[in-house]
């Protein structure tokens, strides 16, 4: 087998060539995306939509493709960060946003979506008593970890080196942690994920390294007396779907509880695995969950919920509310009514299906990878998948600094050449248009990659 140094000469030149032949094949959005650096920095509102030489704009979505001014039409593997379930334009969500098009499109009052919408979640996540909406999953993640400070009266929280919660300030820290910095992999300190965090800001976060339930215990004891909550991802999606080990989640779980430290899972990705979301697959029970993605069925949304005891924090009805929670959008009636639409087509089987479609493609690449002879690791549980290219395993943040991101970025640019969408970083998720064609499409792509890498 080739190494991986032996192998990014050629992956470098595979980049350049598909990155030529991209900016030629491209002309249309090549313009639109100059006209919008004139009025948007950097030329996008989302740090993910950006990729040299520039991004491709997208005129229309159908089913699970992806149509962009230029006329490709490209399989689309990421689905808005792992949002449409579903595919583009599902005729059942179309049916219903416009019917409550017709309705109005925001109240000062309850509409009665929310309701449903909310009664659904709580029926199918066990741990969910009460919850809330939001107009994003940062949202959500942030009222949560608010509340669990409120209910503790302890300042600081804990989260794993690597994890992605969304982009308020004590979140978006030690995300990407450059190499050589972060401090040791069993006790690794906070680093600021942007420019505009405060010294006073990292000072109440604490970073856990992920998969390594001794150090995380240590951590939690050392700081127990601060600390309101620890907050994690059951597959850690930043760096890859990277699956937490079962042991690691439930001891994380147990530790905290012993602690006195409010558990926070965060499911705005991987509440798609399973109808009662990834913590009914490892089988733990979390005081708060985090929601966003497919229960807004494409429309901007976030959610957390969780114990009444904690939630009972936001009841201003009785007068014990302690957390104001405002929003003019939030449980906005298009994006219940599309949430609610989704849910109902959401099934056991559906679900089942997206997971053995998943896992039968990972062990195709894996397989791929051991014809050709080129070290990958594939990550991600059900319907989310990503190949690595890495010769040891990947089991937390600091694995993936030892992976090759040139052959990602180059398979993503060769992704696109040949009509298959993937993001920049590999990551891929599976919506329910999806069929043994594409994943076939998919397959060959990546086999040609692989045959021109190794050639």
């Amino acid at each position: 087998m080739a190494t991986l140094v032996e192998l990014e000469p050629t992956a470098k030149r595979i980049l350049e060539q598909e990155s030529a032949a991209y900016e030629k094949n491209n002309p249309k959005s090549k313009d639109a995306f100059e006209r919008s650096c004139r009025v948007l920095p950097g030329g996008v509102s989302r740090t993910l939509c950006y990729f040299p030489p520039f991004p491709c704009q997208t005129a229309y979505g159908e089913g699970c493709r992806m149509v962009d001014l230029d006329g490709h039409r490209r399989l689309d593997l990421f689905n808005c960060a792992t949002t449409l379930i579903l595919g583009h334009r599902p005729p059942v969500v179309v049916k219903a946003v416009e019917e409550q098009l017709r309705r109005g499109t925001a109240f000062q009052t309850n509409s009665g979506l929310e309701t449903v919408l909310a009664e659904m979640l709580v029926e199918r996540v066990a741990s969910v008593e009460q919850i809330r909406f939001t107009n994003s999953g940062s949202e959500g993640t942030q009222m949560a970890i608010r509340a669990a400070r409120a209910f503790t009266d302890r300042p600081k929280v804990a989260k794993m080196e690597g994890g992605y919660h969304g982009t308020h300030d004590c979140v978006e820290n030690s995300v990407r942690v450059p190499a050589g910095s972060g401090g040791p992999a069993e006790a690794p300190v906070a680093v600021a994920g942007s420019a505009g965090i405060t010294p006073g800001v990292l000072n109440d976060v604490v970073i856990i390294p992920y998969n390594n339930l001794e150090a995380a215990k240590r951590i939690l004891a050392t700081y127990a007396a601060d600390l309101a909550c620890v907050i994690v991802e059951p597959i850690l999606g930043s760096v890859g779907f990277v699956p937490a080990e079962r042991e690691f989640l439930v001891g994380l779980r147990d530790e905290a509880a012993r602690l006195g430290i409010v558990f926070i899972l965060d499911e705005v990705q991987s509440f798609r695995l399973d109808r009662g979301g990834a913590q009914k697959l490892f089988g733990i029970a979390p005081d708060l969950t985090c929601f966003g993605k497919i229960i807004g069925g494409g429309f901007p949304v976030g959610a957390f919920g969780g114990r009444r005891d904690i939630m009972a924090l936001f009841n201003t009805g009785t007068g014990a509310g302690l957390i104001p929670h405002a929003g003019t959008f939030n449980a906005n009636p298009i994006t219940m009514a599309a949430g609610v639409a989704t849910m109902e087509q959401l099934t056991e089987p559906v679900y089942a299906r997206l997971n053995a479609m998943g896992d039968e493609l990972r062990d195709r690449l894996r397989t791929l990878g051991d014809r050709y002879g080129v070290p990958i690791y594939v990550s991600g549980v059900g319907s989310m998948f990503k190949i690595h290219f890495s010769e040891a395993r990947v089991r937390c943040y600091r694995d993936t600094l030892r992976t090759s991101s040139l052959m990602h970025t180059a398979l993503f640019l060769f992704g696109l050449n040949r009509k298959v969408f993937l993001s920049e970083g590999g990551r891929c998720c599976l919506s329910v248009p999806i069929g043994d064609a594409e994943l076939g499409m998919y397959l060959g792509m990546v086999e040609e990659f692989l045959a021109v890498l190794t050639r």
